[in-house]
């Protein structure tokens, strides 16, 4: 087995800004990462002004990553209320203006001249999973063991029902949105490092991408760390969802490690067929059927859930997450993630402040 010591992970959330009475987004994200900066927590701007990102450090167990993260949120909550905003941990905004001003950079500018409407109608928070890979080469083929699990991360982690004011009909919507992006979605079945390389030139050569920051796949190699990074997640409502699916993301890429040093090759899902498990995934959340896009069969989203943790049992033992995993995951499928909190609070009065206040109560659960 795998050293569970060297499978290391971090994580970095996005969280929209909002006015405390409407719920609208506002474009305060230079104002708070100074205060957050006077604090010692660096935020990272995203595309957009109205949204910031976390970055926690490098974490071997679920304890000490879920402390950071609380404190974290707790912490640019009270940066974000010291500039009149508030903190949510949505993935789209209950309700939007037409536009959202992109953040003041000349990168930012550059893509949002070159992408429209595409880059002006963003406001997406998404949660992306970082664990510790020896080299790119294993990087890449272990994002092929990932490939047929992204789906059941989407489900589990939904958090974008409402948008406008309105159900989506979708417990993701920003994976809808996220995928109007030529370089995001589900990444190709690659055979090596090379292959990987090639694509991702071809992309920026031609336009696609504005350079190979841009490759939005859902699994990547990173830009920036030695790891492999997963980006398909809506950023989590609470902070236990998210060190759950930081910890199942773990197990899988422990999980793939093994089988690829006993010569096992990752099943080679088509790109249409894992689509269309997304598209179910995106649809129905844990509250629907899903697609098994290894043997293309409907089953309950929960059964594949389920499924994933029969798959990763024997990394949890090791790394000794089972009892937190196990813990954790029935009370999100108790109470519902961040989608079916977002639509029992809208059908409540069918008052989007409703959503917002369930919202804001959901990002710093657990975090005082």
């Amino acid at each position: 087995m795998i050293d569970p010591t060297m499978v290391t992970v971090g994580v970095e959330e996005e969280f929209l800004l909002v006015d405390p009475g409407t719920g609208a987004p506002v474009a305060k994200n230079t104002e708070v990462a100074a205060t957050a900066e006077k604090l010692g927590v660096e935020l990272q701007l995203e595309l957009t002004a109205c949204q910031v990102e976390t970055s926690t450090a490098i974490h071997t167990d679920s304890a000490a990553l879920l402390k950071e993260l609380a404190g974290l949120r707790r912490d640019v909550a009270r940066c974000a209320q010291d500039n009149g905003a508030r903190l949510l941990a949505v993935a789209v905004p209950p309700t939007v203006p037409q536009q959202f001003p992109v953040t003041d950079t000349d990168r930012y500018r550059r893509i949002a001249d070159r992408f429209g409407m595409v880059a002006h109608e963003q406001g997406l928070s998404g949660c992306h999973v970082h664990v510790g890979i020896p080299d790119r080469e294993t990087a890449v083929q272990v994002s092929n063991y990932l490939r047929p699990w992204l789906p059941v991360f989407l489900a589990l982690t939904a958090n974008s029902a409402v948008y406008r004011g309105s159900e989506t009909g979708y417990a993701s919507w920003r994976n809808v949105l996220w995928r109007r992006w030529p370089s995001a979605g589900p990444p190709p079945y690659f055979d090596s490092v090379a292959e990987y390389d090639a694509l991702v030139e071809m992309l920026v050569f031609s336009g696609s991408a504005l350079d190979s920051k841009m490759v939005y796949w859902d699994v990547r190699a990173s830009e920036s760390f030695p790891t492999v990074e997963v980006r398909v997640s809506d950023v989590p409502a609470t902070v236990a969802e998210t060190a759950l699916l930081a910890t199942l993301v773990r197990a899988v890429v422990m999980t793939a490690r093994q089988a690829l040093e006993q010569g096992h090759g990752a099943p080679q899902v088509p790109q249409e067929v894992l689509r269309a498990a997304y598209w179910n995934a995106a649809r129905y959340g844990l509250d629907g059927d899903g697609l098994d896009p290894v043997s293309r069969r409907i089953a309950p989203a929960r059964t594949l859930v389920a499924g994933l943790l029969d798959y990763v049992d024997p990394a949890l033992e090791a790394l000794d997450e089972r009892e937190f995993v196990h813990e954790t995951l029935s009370s999100v499928l108790h109470r519902g993630n961040g989608a079916r909190r977002q639509i029992a609070a809208l059908r409540r009065h069918d008052d989007v402040a409703d959503v917002v206040g369930e919202l804001s109560v959901a990002t710093l659960e657990g975090c005082r």
